[in-house]
């Protein structure tokens, strides 16, 4: 019997013309160069400019992916941005995209589960459009994490980028197998008790109405990080009939070069098959996965017909993983 799957047919990317090297943060924090990439593999990150915000960011992305998948704005009928900073607290980063795109009326919404946003978003898009309920998706991850960095924090500052990604999702009919195109298997988790390990200090209902800055506690994230990713992955792999053997490429959540490698080396992934961004994105939180994947399309990498696997981790904690064939 045929059935509906989720094929990715455009990828895209932005980044914002300002970069911040490490040296940057020298001047700056007690930190080095040398420091900051021993310890997470960073080399540089972007920073958007005093007049970019996050929906102008996923705009850029937007056009890119569309771009590739051969299709405009007009076509477009579902809008989903994974974002922890939007644009304002309301309306929705989506809407504005919408407008901005030109988009005609169709659903625009948010999704906010922190760098773990873009899987989670891809999974909500999925159930759209596998039902017959949208012919053409848009799913963006776009941040803006310079606004919300403590820059005398120097075990955060020094961790985040700007930017956005983005993915043109339609429907393709499929056998229901591991050889079908588009989205097989995802996993999608949340631990709740682990809130203070990853969070912004403030918000819209604080006392001292605060707009917040990101605080952490770094040890404990990386501690938890490889194992809950792991498990992730191995859940997705199982729930899409595939093995780790079969992947092609990883495109994880671009946090630390130390949580890639392992990760990789805990699921046996050949370190070939690791699409990395770090050193020169940094952490884009929801951005991350699609501006590596966008980065392994425009280098020839990844190439239809390819077994893509993706993961993330963010604040929550939330965690999650997908398995695609392009």
């Amino acid at each position: 019997m045929r059935i509906l799957r989720t094929a990715v047919t455009g990828v895209g990317g932005y980044l914002p013309e300002h970069i911040l090297t490490n040296n940057d943060f020298a001047r700056m924090v007690d930190t080095s160069d040398a420091w900051i990439r021993e310890r997470t593999g960073i080399t540089q990150r972007h920073k958007a400019a005093e007049n970019q915000v996050t929906s102008d960011l996923a705009v850029e992305a937007a056009k890119v992916a569309l771009e590739a998948a051969g299709r405009s704005a007009d076509q477009i009928d579902l809008i989903i941005v994974a974002t922890t900073t939007p644009d304002m607290t309301f309306p929705s980063t989506a809407s504005v995209v919408q407008r901005k795109l030109g988009v005609p009326a169709g659903a625009a919404f948010d999704v906010q589960a922190v760098c773990s946003g873009f899987v989670y978003a891809l999974s909500v898009a999925d159930g759209f459009v596998a039902r017959g309920l949208s012919k053409c998706a848009l799913v963006i991850g776009a941040e803006v994490m310079s606004r919300i960095i403590d820059y005398t924090d120097r075990g955060t500052c020094i961790l985040f980028g700007d930017g956005a990604g983005a993915v043109i999702l339609e429907p393709v009919e499929g056998e229901g197998t591991p050889q079908d195109r588009g989205i097989l298997g995802f996993d999608l988790q949340c631990d709740g008790t682990k809130t203070d390990l990853l969070y912004v200090d403030g918000g819209v209902f604080d006392s001292d109405f605060r707009a917040g800055k990101i605080r952490m506690q770094g040890n404990q994230v990386f501690k938890h990080a490889v194992h809950k990713i792991s498990q992730a992955v191995e859940s997705a792999v199982q729930k899409s009939n595939i093995s780790i053997a079969e992947i092609d490429w990883f495109i994880p959540h671009q946090a630390n070069q130390r949580i890639l490698k392992g990760v990789a080396d805990r699921l046996g992934l050949d370190e070939h098959k690791v699409i990395s961004t770090v050193a020169t994105h940094a952490n884009t939180s929801a951005a991350s996965i699609p501006l590596a994947w966008w980065e392994g399309v425009r280098d020839g990498r990844v190439k239809p017909g390819d077994l893509v696997l993706i993961e993330a981790l963010g604040g929550g904690l939330t965690w999650a993983a997908a398995a695609i064939r392009l």
